[in-house]
Formats: C-alpha cells, sequence, structure tokens
C-alpha cells in the first residue's frame, strides 16, 4: 500500500510543495520563501489587529 503525500501550497509564493520530512523548508517550497517571511515578521509587516474591546479599554483610562 502506497502513502499518499499531502501537497500543500507555500504560503508566500503559493508553488505546491509535498508535506514530507525530506523537505527541508517546508512549508515553504525554498529557503527564498521562507527568509521572505521572516523578513516580514521582523519588519512588523504582520500584525494582529487590536480588537474593538482593547481600543475601548484603552479610551476609558484617559478620560
Amino acid at each position: 500500500m502506497m502513502k499518499k503525500t499531502t501537497i500543500v501550497s507555500c504560503p508566500q509564493c503559493k508553488k505546491e510543495v509535498p508535506w514530507a520530512n525530506d523537505s527541508p523548508y517546508r512549508p515553504f517550497c525554498s529557503e527564498r520563501c521562507k527568509l521572505i517571511d521572516l523578513g516580514q515578521w521582523a519588519t512588523e509587516s504582520y500584525r494582529i489587529p487590536l480588537s474593538e474591546s482593547n481600543s475601548e479599554d484603552e479610551s476609558s483610562h484617559q478620560a
């Protein structure tokens, strides 16, 4: 019986990548895409938006 390989999309370029132990950059297709993603984290391009409850709490403390 042959094991089915899971295929995922590279988060950076969307290229299909096999999810396997011999895929050293998974879920990325290459070191380049992995480093681009790391750079976006380092420059704070990725941000978690403030929830509305947090912004309401801040405004009530300023009054």
